[in-house]
C-alpha cells in the first residue's frame, strides 16, 4: 500500500492525474459549423396577427439550433424613397421586440444605414416598414447587421477557454486563400450547439461555400 506524503491529500493528488492525463490526451475539438445567416425578420405576436392575420406562424423547416425555425411566411422591407426587398424570411419563434437583419449590401439597396449590434440591441437603430398579406407595420426601429457571432454550450466554451461576451476570431480556408474574421463575438448559454453565424456578405467574402477549413481562435 502507497502512503501519500503528508502535504498532498487524495483530492489533490487526483486532481493533479487529472492534469496529466488532459495534456497527454487532449479532447477532440468540438464539431464546428459555419453558417451563413441570410436577411430575415424576427417578430412579436402582435406584428405576426396584424401582417398575416393569424396567430401562429407556420414551420418551414427547422433550423440547426433546438427550437428554431424558418417559417412559411415572408413580409415585404420597405426602406426610404419606397426601396424593397420583396420577400423576406420570418424566423421564429417569435421575441419581444421585432427585429430585421440585413446584410450590408441588403442594407444599401434599400438605402438604410443599419448599426452593427449584437442581437436584440436595437436602441438607436433605424426603422423601416413591414408589408405582409394582411396589413402593415411600421417600425421606429429594429433594422441592424447582426455582428458575427457563435453560439456555444458551457463545454465548449470551457473547451476554448472562453466566457459569455468575449471575443474570438475566425479562420476560413477556401481554394488556397485563407480569411481571418476578427471580433466574432460568444454568446453561450444551456442546450446550445456550436455554430458561428456570418452575414451573405462575410460568407461570399470568404468563399465560405468551398471552405476546406475553418477554425475558431482564443484571441
Amino acid at each position: 500500500m502507497v502512503s501519500l506524503p503528508p502535504s498532498l491529500d487524495r483530492n489533490t493528488l487526483e486532481a493533479i492525474v487529472r492534469e496529466i492525463v488532459l495534456n497527454r490526451f487532449p479532447k477532440p475539438a468540438p464539431e464546428l459549423i459555419v453558417s451563413i445567416s441570410a436577411r430575415h425578420v424576427h417578430l412579436t405576436d402582435e406584428h405576426v396577427k396584424i401582417l398575416f392575420g393569424k396567430e401562429q406562424l407556420t414551420k418551414m423547416k427547422d433550423l440547426y439550433q433546438d427550437g428554431f425555425f424558418a417559417a412559411e411566411e415572408t413580409v415585404m422591407v420597405v426602406g426610404p424613397r419606397k426601396r424593397m426587398l420583396p420577400t423576406v424570411r420570418i424566423l421564429g419563434p417569435t421575441r419581444p421586440e421585432t427585429q430585421v437583419e440585413l446584410a450590408f449590401t441588403d442594407a444599401i439597396s434599400l438605402g438604410i444605414d443599419p448599426p452593427v449590434r449584437e442581437s436584440g440591441k436595437l436602441d438607436g437603430s433605424p426603422g423601416c416598414v413591414l408589408v405582409g398579406p394582411k396589413g402593415v407595420v411600421e417600425l421606429k426601429k429594429g433594422v441592424i447587421r447582426a455582428e458575427r457571432h457563435v453560439h456555444m454550450g458551457q463545454s465548449d466554451a470551457a473547451f476554448y477557454g472562453v466566457k459569455d461576451k468575449d471575443r474570438m476570431k475566425l479562420r476560413v480556408t477556401a481554394n488556397g486563400c485563407t480569411t481571418t474574421f476578427e471580433n466574432v463575438l460568444v454568446r453561450v448559454g444551456k442546450k446550445i450547439k456550436l455554430e458561428v453565424h456570418l452575414d451573405t456578405d462575410e460568407g461570399n467574402a470568404a468563399d465560405l461555400e468551398h471552405a476546406s477549413n475553418v477554425e475558431l481562435i482564443n484571441s
